[in-house]
C-alpha cells in the first residue's frame, strides 16, 4: 500500500513540473511572438512610409519632365531670336 501511495505521489508532483514547464514555456513563446510581430509593424510601417514617399516622387517626374521641356523650347526660342 505504501508503494501505491509513493507512485502516486511521485507521479503527481511528476505532473505538476511538467504542467508548470509548458506553461512557463507557452509565456515564453508568446512573449517572444509579441516582440517579433512588433519588429515586424514597425518594419512594415518603415516600408509603407518609403513606398508612399516613392510614390509621391513618382508622381512629381512627369510633371519635372514637362517643365525641362518647356524651359529647353524658350530656351531654344532666345537662342533663335538673336
Amino acid at each position: 500500500m505504501n508503494e501505491v501511495l509513493v507512485a502516486i505521489i511521485t507521479g503527481g508532483l511528476s505532473l505538476l513540473g511538467v504542467v508548470a514547464s509548458n506553461r512557463s514555456a507557452a509565456q515564453r513563446t508568446e512573449n517572444n511572438i509579441r516582440v517579433s510581430q512588433a519588429v515586424t509593424d514597425t518594419k512594415l510601417d518603415d516600408l509603407t512610409r518609403e513606398v508612399r514617399e516613392h510614390n509621391n516622387f513618382a508622381k512629381r517626374m512627369p510633371v519635372v519632365e514637362e517643365q525641362i521641356k518647356v524651359i529647353n523650347h524658350r530656351i531654344q526660342d532666345l537662342e533663335d531670336a538673336k
